[in-house]
């Protein structure tokens, strides 16, 4: 039995290890793992794999929508009335959230370009946000430069989501190869709904009817899957998806 414990512990050490690899993780994250194939496999579960898992990012995007659903001004609201109160840094970095969240990308945007020009200008979340905040307002220049400049930093940093939103700004400046590459690439190393159903809508919108038949029939084999759960949890791609479908089946 001790045999069998030990061999499991390996089993998992190796599944993190692979993950490790795939993702660009350091190498000694690889010592970490096979010299306290326990231990190490715990480590490396609580400090990379579940911060950068869907699961967790499922999970935020669940408690989110509920509680904007019961008050969808209420963060927003405390934000502006606490940054009114004491206007610091962390406060306008609150705000803008808040403002990105309900839609007002522009006045985050802006928000976010003050927070850059201060203590935090080399902060990567606030130039993410700022990049997200850019893309929705249909500011593709700058939103590109952030995110370059993220990748040149740290290019571990919220990959799948930043790719994502380097395919989106790619598309919104118009140039639609690279944004297909961008889609692509998200899509070999990733691989998940949301990259894929991503790529779909882009093609669709874009024209490119034969990926967007090949995608649309991978992600219709997915939602046969699906429980209610993740179908809720998901929601709001799908209606992503069956919009885009729609323009692309009554465009002349």
């Amino acid at each position: 039995m001790p045999f069998i414990g030990l061999g499991l512990h390996i089993l998992v050490a190796l599944f993190f290890a692979v993950h490790a690899l795939r993702s660009g993780q350091q190498i000694y994250w690889l010592i970490i793992l096979f010299s306290f194939p326990l231990l190490g496999s715990i480590v490396y579960f609580l400090a990379i794999y579940l911060p950068n898992s869907r699961l967790e990012h499922g999970a935020r995007k669940v408690v989110s929508a509920a509680a904007r659903s019961l008050d969808p001004s209420r963060e927003l609201r405390e934000a502006r009335a606490a940054f009114d109160y004491t206007p610091t840094a962390q406060n306008q970095m609150r705000l803008a959230l808040a403002q990105l969240e309900a839609g007002a990308a522009d006045e985050a945007a802006n928000n976010y370009e003050a927070c850059l020009r201060g203590p935090f200008a080399s902060d990567l979340e606030i130039k993410f946000c700022a990049a997200r905040a850019f893309v929705e307002c249909g500011r593709y220049a700058p939103a590109m430069a952030h995110l370059e400049e993220i990748r040149a930093t740290d290019a571990n940093f919220r990959a799948e989501q930043l790719s994502l939103l380097m395919a989106r700004a790619l598309a919104g400046a118009g140039r639609n190869q690279d944004a297909k590459a961008e889609f692509e690439a998200a899509a070999n190393r990733f691989g998940s709904f949301e990259v894929n159903a991503e790529y779909a809508v882009w093609a669709m919108t874009s024209g490119d009817s034969q990926t967007a038949a090949k995608l649309q029939t991978e992600l219709a084999q997915t939602m046969k899957h699906w429980n209610r759960h993740t179908r809720e949890m998901n929601m709001h791609l799908v209606r992503r998806l069956n919009a885009a479908s729609d323009v692309a089946r009554n465009a002349p």
